[in-house]
């Protein structure tokens, strides 16, 4: 329960094209798991649930809590999604500084989703044999590392750095190469692509696609069919429809 002798702010999860208070059907942020409702200005409102002002921690409970809000209000509106942890020390900053001052971004960002669904896509190397692979095709890695085999490392130090540099060198240009393979046969479906840094040593995409929201069938099979093509060599992995974190440029500040 939320604490009576603490000041009770508002926490936000989101934009939305709602002109009057509906009760969304999701618990909140906080331990209670208080009511989600919206706070409208105009054709326009923000999904808040009622909360201490107070910084929340980064837990995965906290932010599934958040995630789950989100995908609720998705499910029945076009959202601009606003990061975890903001609160708003009451509704006249919401509507003043918040909705009144950001109404013609917010109107223009939700007509340019409307109808779109974010999907994300993790593309992997699943086998390190792979990298040795890399090696064996190279003449040159392969003359530098049979040219070091079997000598004293100490004697060996500037030719084994060299040699990782090649290695590395050969891993982004095949990485670049599947890669745009991967993403030539997709861009063309999506509204919009925004590529995502590479996280590890085997990844080889990590991107964003807003769809248009028909196009989400046509999507899956063309994933489907990549894999069938790469076969064992890549794991696929899409996650989403997912709130459109990745397209929507939203800024919250209370002056």
């Amino acid at each position: 329960m939320i604490d009576s002798d603490q000041p009770t702010g508002k926490y936000l999860y989101a934009i939305i094209r709602c002109s009057e208070t509906q009760v969304i059907a999701a618990r909140g942020i906080h331990e209670d798991g208080p009511q989600v409702y919206t706070i409208p200005y105009r054709d326009l409102a923000a999904v808040v649930s009622d909360s201490p002002c107070e910084e929340y921690e980064s837990s995965r409970r906290n932010m599934l809590t958040h995630t789950r809000v989100l995908e609720a209000v998705m499910q029945h509106y076009t959202v601009l999604p606003i990061s975890f942890g903001i609160v708003a020390p009451d509704v006249e900053t919401i509507r003043d500084q918040l909705l009144v001052r950001g109404y013609d971004d917010f109107t223009t960002q939700i007509n340019d989703l409307d109808g779109r669904i974010e999907l994300g896509l993790k593309v992997f190397w699943t086998d390190e044999q792979f990298f040795r692979e890399i090696a064996d095709q190279e003449p040159a890695i392969r003359a530098l590392r049979d040219s070091i085999v079997g000598k004293p490392a100490e004697r060996t130090y500037y030719e084994r750095i060299r040699l990782g540099e090649m290695v590395e060198a050969a891993i982004a240009q095949r990485r670049d190469a599947d890669s745009e393979q991967i993403l030539a046969a997709l861009r063309p479906l999506a509204h919009a692509l925004l590529t995502q840094p590479i996280l590890t040593d085997r990844m080889v995409v990590n991107a964003a696609f807003l769809l248009n929201r028909e196009d989400e069938a046509r999507f899956d099979a063309a994933i489907h069919d990549l894999d069938a093509q790469f076969g064992s060599r890549m794991l696929f992995k899409s996650v989403g429809p997912v709130p459109p974190y990745n397209f929507v440029n939203l800024t919250v500040s209370w002056s």
